[in-house]
């Protein structure tokens, strides 16, 4: 399962200047979700998406335009999420980080902007949910202060998933992050690993979408009547609500697994109400699954 080399860094990668730009919310029942931008980059899709033909792309246009440039290119957002439930804030992945060797580094300026969605001070959020264990989703779990790894989020409850730390523990820490990202928030006891299947609040939870990692999870947001679904790295391009078997192959674990897990979350939330809110979606970043109706994604 997956491959025995995996890419340590994207070539040619081009970020837009998207800083300033006001953070994209939606709200779900009572639970509200926004979206606070890392990066925003453009990587050659056979980096990533190595499958994609120019065919299924120009088979989507228009719809598919914001997603990829005019050369092809993934347009691909490294973004976290912030979801408020009752009294709990959770920050859904921690995006890149700036430490090297890292793919592509984040925005120093990222943790400002996080600071300012959660309320103006980092010590508000309550839970910090790690989709999996990939650099680009734990880069800002801690802060180098001091010449130590600090938590950037104090107080606040990492969730790790159980069999994805026994994956990456068994040597699967492809980037190396695991003394700057995984083990200072272990040995400050801050974890608290979790099934796949795990309620969060009344309103939030995990639920298990293998394939890209075995312990990869996405999040379900279920309040006031309304759901919500967050991806995690189950997608990183809308273009795989048409063709779920495009998979991003030099970085998933079962590529066959991550393409059934696809075709299940689309045929349990397509053609509903149900809002998908894309963890690598570029701006609009969120729509809903309408089957043969190309652009009508709202």
């Amino acid at each position: 399962m997956g491959t025995a080399e995996r890419p340590s860094s994207f070539a040619d990668v081009t970020a837009d200047t998207t800083e300033g730009a006001p953070p994209l919310s939606w709200t779900i029942g009572d639970v509200t979700i926004t979206r606070v931008e890392d990066r925003l980059v453009h990587v050659p899709r056979e980096q990533i998406l190595p499958d994609i033909t120019d065919e299924q792309i120009a088979g989507q246009r228009p719809w598919i335009d914001p997603y990829f440039d005019d050369e092809g290119n993934v347009r691909l957002s490294f973004h976290a999420l912030v979801v408020e439930s009752g009294d709990t804030t959770i920050v859904v992945d921690t995006c890149m980080g700036t430490i090297e060797p890292r793919p592509v580094r984040g925005d120093p300026s990222f943790v400002d902007r996080l600071s300012k969605a959660v309320g103006g001070s980092l010590d508000n959020v309550d839970v910090v949910l790690c989709t999996h264990l990939h650099w680009d989703h734990v880069g800002w779990n801690t802060m180098h202060v001091g010449g130590e790894w600090v938590p950037t989020f104090p107080r606040a409850r990492y969730l790790f998933g159980q069999r994805e730390l026994s994956f990456f523990d068994d040597g699967n820490d492809v980037h190396d992050i695991g003394e700057t990202s995984v083990a200072p928030l272990l040995a400050a006891g801050l974890v608290d690993l979790i099934a796949t299947d795990h309620a969060i609040t009344d309103e939030v939870r995990t639920i298990p979408t293998p394939g890209h990692t075995p312990g990869h999870v996405s999040v379900l947001i279920d309040s006031g009547g309304a759901t919500a679904v967050i991806t995690g790295d189950t997608f990183h391009t809308p273009l795989q609500f048409t063709h779920p078997e495009i998979a991003p192959t030099p970085f998933d674990w079962d590529t066959a697994m991550s393409s059934d897990t696809r075709r299940h979350l689309i045929d349990r939330y397509g053609d509903s109400d149900t809002l998908v809110v894309g963890t690598h979606f570029a701006p609009p970043t969120a729509g809903r699954i309408r089957s043969g109706r190309p652009g009508q994604a709202t």
